[in-house]
This record gives C-alpha cells, structure tokens and sequence, in this order.
C-alpha cells in the first residue's frame, strides 16, 4: 500500500471554491488560501440548523502510544455517510507543528481516510497557529514592557501568571529567566514556555462566538498580581483591541477537503491531555449549518477528551451530539491486557478479553452523559478475525452497536458499515439530552472529585499546597462557575501512564490550578503532565525531507 503522502499526493482535488458551491456556501464568503483551502466566514452560521442538526462526536478508549485512528475513523465516516448518500460534513482540529516533527509526523488522518492537502495541514496551513503564538507572545512583551515602564510609578507584579508558547517541543524553555544583562534588557524574573496548544488565546479562539465575544474574553485575560493583591488583567494594559486584531482571521474556520471530496473545516488545535481537546465551536456550528451530518472529534481517550467536549464545549456552545462514536483498535485492547506495545500485533485473545474491561469503562463514562453509543472498529492489517468477533459479540450482549471502520485501506467504501449503523441508530435511538458530570453551581473542589470518581474511577482526591492557594483565589475572584479542564496522562484513567486498563483505588493528586478567566474555564494540573512536551530520542523530523521537489516524511 502507497504510503499517507503519496496517496494524498495522488487525490485529483477540486478546487475550493466549487467544493464550496456544491454544499450550498456562498463563495462571496469564502477568503481563499490558494485553491484548495479558505477560510469561511462565521455570519454564515444558521443557529436553527446547528439547534436541529445531527452532530456526531468521534472519541477513543484509552490509547497506546501510537494512538487509535480517531481522525482516521472520523474522516472515514464522513466518507461512508457520502457513500450511501447522505450529506456529512467534518470538523476536525488543526495540527500542531510539535507533534508533526516529534512523534506523529502529522495528524490529518491515514491511508485513504485524510484531510487534504495533507502538507500544507500539517505544516504551516493558514497560519492561525502563528496567529496564536504571535498574539500570546505579544500580550507578554507588552506585559513586561508595561512593567519596566511603570516600574518607577511603583508598579509591579508580586506574581506573573502569564507565560509565553511556541509550537515546538523544546524541553528546555519549560522554566527560564528573562531580562538578563543591563536593565535596559529589562526587569530580570522567572518566566517560562507552553506548547502552542495549551495556550489561553488557542481555548480562546476555539470558545469564543464571534469577534466581539473574542475581544471580551482577550480583556478578561489574568495576567497576574499587583503587590496589593489586585488582579491585573490584558483590559488593564488597554492593549486587547490590537491582540484581537492578531487574531481577526485566524477566527474564521478554515475549509478543506477529503480524499473524496468532502468538505472538512479544520479549526483550532488544543490539545486533550494538557487543554480542552475540541476543534472550535465556530467549525462545528459551520458543519451543522451545512451538512446533514456533522462529524466531529474529541482528543485522546474519552476520559478527557469526551469529558471535556460535553462538560465544556457543549455546556458554552448549547449544543448536543446526537450519538457518540467509541472508536477501538485490537492492539489498544491487548495493551490494556498486559501485552508489550511492541507486540501488540501479534494474536492474542485472552489478553484482549481482559483488556476490553477499558472498553467497557469508556461506555459506562459517556452514558453518564446520557449519550447513545456505538463501537467502531478500526482495523489494522494484522487483527485476526477471531478478535474482532469477539468484541462483536461483546458488544451485541451490552446491548451496543458495533462496526468495523476500514476505510484506512479501502477509503468510504470500507466505512459503508460504520455509516448505515450511525444513520439507524440517529433514527431510532438518538441520545437524550445532555447530562453534565457537575453543575456550574459546585465548587471547585466538587468538580474536580465528581470527575476524578466518576469518570476516572479514583478512591482519593488531594490537593498541593499550590492547588489550594488557588482554589481560595478562585472563589475569591468569583470564577467557581467556571468549568474545569482537567490536564493529565492519557494513557491512563489516573494520573500514573503505567496504571493501564481500569485501574482501581487510586489517589488523584491535584498539583495546581492555572486560571483561564479569558476562556473561562479552570486548568487542573494533576500527576507528571507537561504543559511543553520534549522531543524524543529519534524525532519524525529526522525522516521529513524535500526529495525532487516533493516533501516526504509527513504522515
């Protein structure tokens, strides 16, 4: 089989502009990137359809290293829906250039289930990323300007709670020190760097409703402490309006296609271990404007990815999927039997009977949500019918609809199942209406613990010294309404990566609380996470090269 570049290298696309007209999008809208990607503008949102539409989340048990196919099998669906003539539409996340050049080497989909043109996605695409990055490290350099300018007045900041991001996995910028050398270098403090997608303006951007509601949420950035103890925020600088201005057109969706030709909006990237996980509600809003069907996806295992699309995106946007998809792979439910990820490939079924526990503990989660479900098998070259039959019967006995997603290798054609299964189940049983893990009226503490026992399965909670300094902060500032984005490992329902399957009788540790107030929403830090990945010991960026013209090594 070709490999990921040169199938998508091997797609006749069409041009965006008529992709466009086929669906109904009024090209007078459309801001062209070249000529197979735009950007479409959000007044084109139809709130009654996006209230009656069939939205669909994609989501995963918990993943191996290598990941499920989340992307893969919601590409795929996509694919399958259009094949048996129904109107589906995608809305997927960007990809961040950290992981295109660490350890994925891309995150468009796979085989004949991708977005295209796969390059410039994964690349620098129509630079909202940079948008991003440029606007969080610009509110620092007008930060630290602010106070080396003022510093004569008496002003300053006892704490400094904004850091800068870069869309590089770089270990050594996690804790650094500014303004070294003379002092017209500037006042020397402690400062630091997260990943692009774990910034504030990336959940901003992805939250926010259209550019006034941008705006309002820049303002309302928290920046830090004065020595009085008062919050010092971006509307204190008076400097929002030029951030917003860095981010005018990174706002509007960007507009993409298949490799069948279905329209797919790509927007906005934060990540599901250390952010909220979800593509923008504007990409999302646009698909259900447009499609019959929209299909959209949750980062990671449904722990945190699906949690977090329900209890965060869901609760701001007032939207509610009809049906959720369980994506799993044979070599995921053998992980969590205790195979060797090494070996994963080989057969083996008593290790997969124990391991579909995980399983079962994922579609326990999201009936808490009052979602119906259905299990997609993603298929590999290696599983063995035996395995999944098993996981067919399984799935049969719960009660659970179950079909297998082959569309890596045979493209729609081979998510025909997947698709039939999804339009019966919308039609006869589609979920109920949304029930979230916790109330915006509970506080902080009961949020945290309602998720760590519901859904991670944790017999404690407890909290550092930092987490509740913080905690105080927050009922002080008034911000315990907030919904909590929890960052973890997402290779395991608790905080430990090793404890795999559904451990039980774990301690859930809560390291510190980082308060987004611009997007409204309280970042949890808990167990060893990173909010800046590094680079591991052969990085893809080894194997990305341009050879004759043609770039290889994305995947």
């Amino acid at each position: 089989m070709k490999s990921d570049i040169e199938i998508a290298r091997s797609i006749e696309l069409k041009k965006i502009k008529e992709l466009a007209c086929e669906y109904g999008i009024d090209k007078e809208h459309v801001t062209h990137y070249g000529r197979h990607m735009a950007k479409v503008d959000i007044s084109l949102i139809d709130e009654e359809k996006v209230k009656n539409g069939n939205l669909i989340l994609v989501t995963a048990i918990t993943p191996t290293k290598a990941g499920i196919g989340k992307t893969t099998v919601s590409v795929g669906l996509a694919l399958g829906m259009n094949k048996i003539g129904k109107k589906a539409i995608l809305a997927l996340r960007e990809p961040s250039l950290g992981p295109c050049f660490g350890m994925k080497g891309g995150a468009a989909g796979g085989g004949y289930a991708q977005v295209l043109p796969m390059e410039k996605i994964n690349l620098h695409f129509t630079g909202d990323f940079h948008a991003i990055t440029s606007a969080n490290n610009m509110i620092s350099a007008l930060l630290d300007n602010y106070i080396y300018q003022n510093r004569d007045n008496g002003f300053g900041l006892k704490e400094i709670l904004w850091r800068r991001v870069l869309d590089v996995n770089d270990r050594s910028l996690r804790y650094i020190v500014t303004g070294l050398g003379p002092k017209t270098n500037g006042i020397t403090q402690e400062s630091g760097f997260d990943i692009t997608p774990a910034s504030e303006i990336m959940a901003i951007l992805c939250l926010a409703k259209d550019e006034d509601d941008l705006r309002r949420r820049i303002e309302n950035i928290l920046l830090g402490y004065t020595y009085d103890n008062k919050p010092f925020y971006v509307k204190d600088m008076g400097v929002a309006g030029a951030i917003t201005v860095l981010l005018k057109d990174a706002l509007s969706p960007n507009l993409v296609q298949t490799t069948e030709n279905t329209p797919a909006f790509v927007h906005g990237g934060p990540f599901a271990n250390i952010a909220h996980g979800c593509n923008s509600i504007l990409a999302t809003k646009l698909a259900m404007t447009f499609g019959e069907y929209a299909i959209t996806e949750a980062g990671f295992g449904a722990d945190l990815g699906a949690e977090k699309f329900f209890n965060i995106k869901c609760r701001k946007a007032g939207i509610n999927p009809k049906l959720t998809v369980l994506v799993v792979t044979a070599r995921a439910l053998k992980m969590h039997g205790g195979v060797a990820q090494d070996i994963v490939g080989q057969p083996n079924l008593e290790a997969l009977k124990i391991g579909i526990a995980n399983m079962d503990k994922h579609l326990e989660n999201l009936s808490q949500f009052g979602q119906t479900v259905v299990v997609a098998f993603n298929r590999y070259g290696d599983d063995v019918q035996e395995e999944i039959d098993y996981v067919r019967q399984h799935c049969a006995e719960m009660g659970i609809g179950f079909a297998v997603n082959n569309a890596f290798v045979e493209g729609g054609a081979g998510a025909v199942e997947l698709a039939e299964l999804v339009v019966k189940t919308i039609d006869e049983n589609p979920s109920k209406e949304l029930e979230f893990v916790y109330g915006d009226d509970d506080n902080v503490k009961t949020k945290i613990a309602k998720v760590a026992d519901k859904q991670y399965g944790a017999s404690l909670v407890t909290f550092s010294p930092t987490a509740k300094k913080k905690m105080a902060m927050i009922e002080e500032l008034g911000y315990s309404h907030f919904p909590i984005c929890i960052a973890k490992t997402q290779y395991s329902f608790s905080t430990n990566p090793k404890l795999i399957n559904v451990p039980k009788d774990f301690e859930f540790h809560v390291q510190d609380i980082v308060i987004n107030a611009g997007a409204e929403m309280l970042v949890v830090i808990s167990g060893e996470i990173m909010r800046m990945p590094g680079l591991p010991k052969v990085p893809q960026a080894m194997h990305i090269d341009i050879v004759d013209g043609q770039i290889e090594g994305l995947s």
